[in-house]
């Protein structure tokens, strides 16, 4: 059993790569936005709602979807004041049982956020001003994705902890 989980975690990681190369060309196209915005703006004194609120809209994308890939890379911020000092056994307990209080939490997110998203879906949202995005559900509906692609990793994660075997120096230091 414990081998089948190094290639499926392995698989997982490989769309999270995936999904985390897409949040790259979402900053891109951002930060084209936000130049082209300021530009218009103190230029030419022209300014749009819609393009306005497309940076929202992709900043939420940028990190709804790609918290999963920056988590994947180490890329989060940590505490390590005690961990450091933890012994190779006690580390991978704290690496499961954080595993499984993301997944936790973010099961909890999607759950909450799967009738917010419903919600603003039957009622079409848009944006209340003039000029704005219409579809506001779209947005919201990256909630419980980013927080399903966060599952996944942390399933991934978790996979790769329980498929590998403490290294013999490793086990005999604890």
């Amino acid at each position: 059993m414990l081998k089948v989980l190094r290639p499926l975690a392995t698989v997982i990681e490989g769309f999270i790569d995936r999904i985390g190369g897409l949040t790259a060309w979402i900053a891109l196209v951002m930060i084209g936005l936000v130049a082209t915005n300021v530009l218009l703006r103190y230029t030419f004194s022209y300014g749009s709602v819609w393009a306005q609120e497309l940076e929202w809209h992709l900043l939420a994308a940028l990190i709804l979807l790609g918290m999963s890939h920056a988590l994947q890379r180490g890329e989060n911020v940590r505490v390590d004041l005690f961990y450091a000092r933890y012994s190779p056994k006690a580390k991978r307990v704290v690496d499961v049982i954080s595993a499984l209080l993301l997944i936790a939490v973010a099961l909890a997110f999607i759950h909450l956020s799967l009738g917010y998203v419903e919600q603003s879906r039957s009622i079409m949202e848009g944006s209340p001003d003039p000029g704005g995005i219409p579809y506001r559900w779209a947005v919201k509906a990256l909630i419980p994705l980013g927080y399903g692609l966060l599952v996944l990793q942390q399933l991934a994660q978790l996979f790769r902890l329980l498929s590998t075997p403490l290294q013999p120096q490793e086990a005999a230091r604890v």
